[in-house]
């Protein structure tokens, strides 16, 4: 959560309510149980462990005054740092997804870079699993769980591959492409 809250923020400072907005119009109907507590408890973490700072911002004569979040230097490098891991086998897959989006809309990496990367990732682990599967001593009780962790990875790719449709019909911010 730490991780993809600082993406979010990378794009442009802003306060916990208009993160857990873009959080979860980024889930979709997945975000829905998206507490905003959750966002305030990270960003005071994220703050402590000097990731990013905050300092008020007056409010509209309507709006309460806000705190206005944004990356340090500290910050906007374990932001980097995330974009570039490859976190296969055990992905969150959400997690991969709003990886995506921050990267589109903060224009950090390209999404089809990030695809990609993990693409090999996850084709390596299939070559060593199925490699694996085809060894002669294989115990039949340990090629079941090979069995499992083949088809697994090969649902893996195709979700991959439908990230890869997705984002070659957008243009790198995320946003339909016009034809």
């Amino acid at each position: 959560m730490q991780d993809v809250v600082l993406a979010m923020l990378a794009k442009e400072p802003t306060h916990g309510y208009e993160l857990r907005s873009r959080m979860r119009a980024a889930l979709g109907p997945l975000g829905e149980a998206m507490n905003a507590g959750q966002i305030y408890v990270t960003l005071t973490r994220l703050s402590k462990a000097g990731l990013v700072t905050s300092e008020r911002s007056e409010g509209l004569p309507d709006r309460p005054e806000r705190r206005v979040y944004a990356l340090t230097a500290e910050g906007q490098q374990r932001v980097t740092a995330w974009l570039t891991e490859v976190n296969w086998p055990k992905p969150d897959l959400a997690e991969f997804h709003l990886k995506l989006v921050a990267a589109a809309s903060a224009r950090l990496a390209d999404p089809l870079a990030l695809v990609d990367a993990q693409r090999r990732e996850v084709l390596r682990r299939l070559r060593d699993a199925q490699r694996a599967a085809l060894g002669r001593s294989v115990d039949p009780v340990a090629g079941l769980l090979l069995e499992g962790v083949v088809l697994r990875l090969r649902a893996d790719l195709e979700w991959l591959e439908a990230c890869e449709r997705m984002w070659t019909t957008r243009d790198r911010t995320g946003r339909k492409a016009e034809a």
